[in-house]
Order: structure tokens, then C-alpha cells, then sequence
């Protein structure tokens, strides 16, 4: 039987990939089952989340530490609350995207809603970066996948994001408090934080001119990555999930861990069938 899923993000001045957020879940899941928080009663949504249900919180000028408990919080809450009518609550980041490998031949609802995990699930973090050595700036009127072949397999983007009853999202969906950590095999989160790099850069000028020369200088960490180093082929992704479910770190037993290692892999073509 399929199962009610609802999806739910907080977001800030990001109309770029809260419309791509909103265009992928709403395909998966339908309009009417997305919940956007928009933090700030200046904010508008996109043009494309139209039926979709937005709440408009005021904006709190806090640190990032502060914030990000205060948001996970408001987010935790509106989830708790819709498990009186949906049975599944998806939770991420607007540039995050859950997919189910496409040789599953399933879709994300069809994939969940089979699903036998109590609480939480993750997919396996794949860090979306841009070669610079070989990647064009990003062209807005395409989908992001088919213009970007690389990335990096992160513990920091294999997040419990698929709830499935209520429970307590820690900050930016990395753990679910008191509750263990599972990876799905088929289920994969898309994180496209650093898809770009003239598009970091614009967003750093809106925080002053040292942000900007920090970021020219220095580059951003994925980027530098999965510009610099060897890409590996999709074995690499097995064995990354069998560390990361076996590793834990002291600190953090409710994470992933990957004992340092860095694998930059290329992702797979089927994954091009994703129109993100």
C-alpha cells in the first residue's frame, strides 16, 4: 500500500534551489504534500510552490550554532505534528535531494512506503561539486546532474532525512536524537551546496569583500576536492557505505563516520535520469 509522505525544508533567501527543491519533491510526492518554512515574513516562495502549504516565521538575527538549533527545533515540531495525517515526514535542506537508485525501478514514494524501518532512515551522501577543470558554470535553464559529473562521498550528507514516526532532528538533519543510525542501500542524498562556484561567490559578497577574497583564495573545500583528486568508479560506493555503517566516531555515535578518507567518485549516468 502506498504510504502519505509529506516533505518539509527551511529556507532564507534561496530561490534558486528552494524552486528545484519544490519541482523534485513535488513530482515525487505531489504539491500539496510540501511544507515550506520560510524564515522570514519578507520572504516569498517561488513562483512554482504554488499549493504547496508555506508558513512564514519571523526572522532571528542569531549565531549559526543558535540558529541551527532554533530552526531544527521549528522544523522537528512541524513534523511531529504532521504524523496525524501523513505516515512518513522527509525532512532536508532545500539543495538536498533524496533519490532511490534508478535500477531499483521505484519511485520515492513507491520506495518508502515498502520500506520496515521504525524510526529513520539515510541515504548515502554524495557532495555535489564542480571541477573547475573541466566544469562550465552552471547554466541555469539546465538540470544541475547533467552538467556535473563528480562527487564526494560524504558522512556529512548521509543524513537520517525520512522519519517514520515522530522523533528530534538534530542541527541541519544530521542525527535523530536517541535513535540509531540505518543507510538504505537503494537511497542516495543529493547535495548540491557547492554545485558552482561563481555561485558561492555571489553569495559570499552579500557577507563583504573578505568572504570573497577568502573564497578566491582558498577555494571551497568540495570543489577543491573533486577538482584535485582521482574520481573513483561506483564500487567505491558499496565499500563507503559499509564503512559508514559500521564506523562511528567517539564523539558522535549517532553519525557516520569514514576514518578520514576522501573518495571523489563519478556519478553514475543512470543517476542523469533525476531531473534536478
Amino acid at each position: 500500500m502506498t504510504k502519505k509522505i509529506a516533505a518539509i525544508t527551511m529556507a532564507r533567501n534561496d530561490e534558486f534551489f528552494l524552486s528545484r527543491w519544490v519541482k523534485y519533491y513535488g513530482r515525487e510526492l505531489g504539491i500539496k504534500n510540501l511544507y515550506i518554512i520560510l524564515d522570514g515574513t519578507d520572504q516569498e516562495p517561488p513562483k512554482n510552490a504554488r499549493g504547496a502549504n508555506i508558513i512564514k516565521l519571523p526572522h532571528r538575527d542569531m549565531s549559526r550554532a543558535a540558529g541551527d538549533k532554533y530552526r531544527i527545533g521549528k522544523i522537528s515540531d512541524i513534523a511531529a505534528d504532521l504524523f496525524k495525517k501523513y505516515d512518513i515526514v522527509i525532512g532536508c535542506d532545500s539543495d538536498e535531494f533524496l533519490i532511490v537508485d534508478p535500477g531499483a525501478k521505484k519511485s520515492l514514494r513507491e520506495y518508502l512506503s515498502q520500506s520496515k524501518y521504525k524510526t529513520n532512515v539515510s541515504g548515502l551522501g554524495l557532495d555535489i561539486g564542480q571541477n573547475m577543470r573541466t566544469e562550465k558554470t552552471l547554466d541555469r535553464k539546465k538540470t544541475m546532474l547533467a552538467q556535473r559529473e563528480y562527487a564526494l562521498l560524504s558522512t556529512r550528507y548521509t543524513k537520517p532525512v525520512v522519519l517514520f514516526r515522530p522523533a528530534r532532528w538534530g542541527s541541519g538533519f544530521h542525527h535523530v536524537k536517541r535513535h540509531n543510525f540505518h543507510i538504505d542501500k537503494n537511497l542516495y542524498l543529493l547535495h548540491f551546496g557547492a554545485v558552482d562556484m561563481d555561485m558561492l561567490i555571489a553569495k559570499a559578497a552579500h557577507r563583504g569583500s573578505d568572504w570573497v577574497n577568502h573564497l578566491r583564495r582558498r577555494g571551497n573545500g568540495t570543489i577543491n576536492i573533486v577538482t584535485n583528486k582521482h574520481a573513483h568508479d561506483e564500487t567505491y560506493i558499496k565499500i563507503a557505505r559499509t564503512i559508514q555503517r559500521i564506523c562511528r566516531p567517539i564523539y558522535a555515535p549517532g553519525k557516520p563516520c569514514m576514518l578520514g578518507i576522501k573518495w571523489v567518485i563519478k556519478i553514475p549516468s543512470r543517476f542523469k535520469r533525476q531531473r534536478i
